[in-house]
């Protein structure tokens, strides 16, 4: 009913800077909250950072002063800028949302897109 389709991703050396997108499409009345997700090989997934429907954010230590989030409603879609990438940010980047759907009245369901691989060389 509803896809995540994340983008943007790619190989890049240490210091640079990349955006992934994140679109949704399918029956959305209203998208909640939004989030990124990371998942490093053999680790676990971790919350990145989050963006309300209001627009108020939050972000995991480890990324805060570097990564930026932010969303067009308009467009469904969620944006993470990344700079000042260190090899430890390499992973499987996950948009993650809360959308109201509707299917047989309204409903409130949590999505999740295939993934953008991330891969920052030093």
């Amino acid at each position: 009913q509803v896809q995540l389709v994340e983008s943007g991703g790619g190989l890049l050396q240490a210091g640079g800077s990349l955006r992934l997108s994140c679109v949704a499409s399918g029956n959305i009345v209203s998208i909640n909250a939004i989030r990124w997700f990371r998942q490093a090989p053999g680790k676990q997934r971790d919350l990145v950072a989050t963006i309300t429907s209001g627009g108020t954010t939050n972000y995991a230590e480890f990324v805060k002063g570097r990564f930026t989030i932010s969303r067009d409603n308009a467009k469904n879609t969620l944006y993470l800028q990344m700079s000042s990438l260190k090899p430890e940010d390499t992973a499987v980047y996950y948009c993650n949302a809360d959308v109201y759907v509707s299917s047989r009245g309204i409903r409130l369901s949590e999505y999740w897109g295939q993934g953008t691989q991330v891969t920052v060389s030093s």
